[in-house]
């Protein structure tokens, strides 16, 4: 008797572009912005896939290319073209070398290219072009991306976050590639039943820290966990971006039709049912406010949000606007001040003007509004140069102006403060100031856990809050809480 010939692993092929682009903000994503990665430094992203991992002996992990950037505004169309080339070339070199099996597609969705929409759906086009339908496309994706027609006939399985902040982003990465080599040993596609829900809503509404966002992502695991279900996903969408895909969606794919159906329904049904009871996860008020809160707490350090300029979320990063009120604030510029950090303003000429001096010197300083200047022009400092480095990852160089107990973080390129290791990077430590300042909408894990006091500033921006203010007019109509209803809309799942 012959001997069996050994089973071949799988060959799954991995790349992605990842950005969240707000139409709304005047910034322009380049190269620059995208973090390349390929090779083993592409494998190394992913613990599962580590020697020893969950995932890494089920199949032949084959990395491609992968970019991502913080958000910000459109991509330059040649940047986009660049990239997307990229993984098309690298994917078309490995269905040279043999049959490709899969495809783990790491992307955001809310990517937008200028002069296009939908960019993850043209891109997932572009790739089954050169992949053929054979291989299993599977997308892991931001639950604030958005899921077009496009994007899900041409993959056979996605997924999406399920906590915001995105504490399980690595859970879903991994769950996305579970998936994938799920299929491929069943050898049988699953179904998806895909539901467009007419709401449209800033993450700062939605997030999973309270009701009813809570409660409904909450019920995930246990719907996929039915039988015939593989995986069950909600999408609030991105609201910062005016494009016909915009909206949230639900997916719930596996091979139970019925089941499937059922389920996609029911969550779509609960979405909608309490769309009314989603508000700020953190105490909203004007800037005004959040300062005169701040400057009668307590206990410190006391956190403020400049939610409009959220580069976490697509801001330029360079508005002014919330700076220039801090430092027509006497109580904060003061010799007897308290100590209040404001994170942040991107300006490389600025930068450019204070590496000339030394720390310790009395410097003056234009800077910002060199992108966005809707909301406020640039803002001219005099203080003392209290911090100055070079070589920040993210931010290049970076100063920090000290006017009074005021100190504003400067930086040569656009940089979220968002975690602690940011801050003591520019010399600083939120633990120990009295006030925090920094352009984010709800507060990421470690500023989370440091804040004694909070208030979600609602500033201008190209993340406004208010988005009746941005003025939305490309979005399909009618959209919750655009348009009031006077029926419940069809919520009827398509299935593919």
């Amino acid at each position: 008797m012959s001997p069996t010939p050994p089973v071949r692993r799988p060959r799954i092929a991995i790349a992605g572009i990842a950005i969240e682009s707000s139409t709304f903000s005047p910034h322009r994503a380049g190269l620059r912005d995208f973090h390349v990665v390929t090779g083993d430094d592409l494998l190394a992203r992913y613990d599962a896939l580590a020697p020893g991992g969950a995932l890494a002996d089920r199949a032949d992990w084959l990395p491609v290319v992968y970019a991502r950037s913080i958000p910000g505004g459109p991509v330059l169309p040649e940047v986009y073209a660049d990239l997307r080339q990229r993984i098309l070339d690298g994917l078309a070199a490995l269905v040279a070398d043999g049959p490709l099996d899969g495809v783990f597609l790491d992307i955001h969705g809310a990517m937008s290219v200028v002069g296009a929409d939908d960019a993850e759906g043209d891109l997932v086009t572009a790739v089954r072009e050169v992949v053929g339908d054979t291989p299993v496309l599977s997308a892991a994706m931001d639950l604030h991306g958005n899921v077009s027609r496009t994007l899900i006939t041409r993959t056979d399985l996605l997924t999406c976050f399920r906590m915001a902040p995105h504490e399980d982003a690595w859970d879903t990465r991994e769950r996305a590639m579970r998936n994938l080599v799920t299929v491929l040993a069943r050898g049988e596609r699953p179904l998806q039943a895909w539901v467009r829900v007419p709401i449209l809503l800033p993450g700062e509404k939605t997030s999973t820290r309270v009701e009813p966002a809570r409660g409904l992502y909450g019920r995930l695991p246990e719907v996929e966990a039915r039988p015939g279900v593989l995986d069950a996903a909600i999408w609030v969408g991105y609201a910062w971006a005016d494009e016909p895909r915009c909206h949230a969606t639900v997916v719930v794919s596996g091979w139970d039709r019925d089941e499937i159906t059922a389920q996609a329904r029911s969550l779509a049904e609960h979405l909608w049912d309490v769309r009314d009871d989603f508000t700020f996860v953190g105490p909203p008020g004007t800037l005004d406010e959040a300062v005169d809160a701040a400057l009668a707490a307590t206990e410190r350090p006391y956190l403020i949000s400049d939610s409009g300029d959220n580069p976490g979320a697509g801001g330029t990063g360079d508005v002014t606007w919330t700076l220039a009120r801090l430092l027509d604030r006497p109580e904060l510029t003061g010799p007897d001040a308290p100590t209040t950090l404001c994170a942040s303003v991107f300006d490389a000429e600025a930068l450019t003007v204070l590496a000339a001096h030394q720390v310790g010197d009395t410097v003056t300083v234009t800077a910002g509004a060199r992108v966005d200047s809707g909301p406020h022009g640039p803002v001219t400092l005099t203080g003392r140069l209290v911090h100055l480095s070079e070589g920040d990852p993210d931010a290049g160089r970076v100063a920090v102006v000290a006017v009074g107990g005021l100190h504003v973080v400067l930086t040569q390129h656009r940089q979220a403060y968002h975690t602690v290791t940011a801050f003591e990077r520019a010399g600083l430590d939120p633990r120990t100031a009295d006030i925090v300042v920094t352009k984010i909408g709800y507060l990421e894990p470690e500023l989370y856990a440091i804040a004694r006091g909070w208030t979600l500033a609602l500033t201008p921006g190209g993340v406004d809050q208010d988005l009746a203010r941005l003025g939305h007019h490309r979005i399909d109509r009618p959209m919750y809480p655009f348009d009031t209803f006077d029926t419940a809309p069809d919520l009827t799942p398509v299935v593919l």
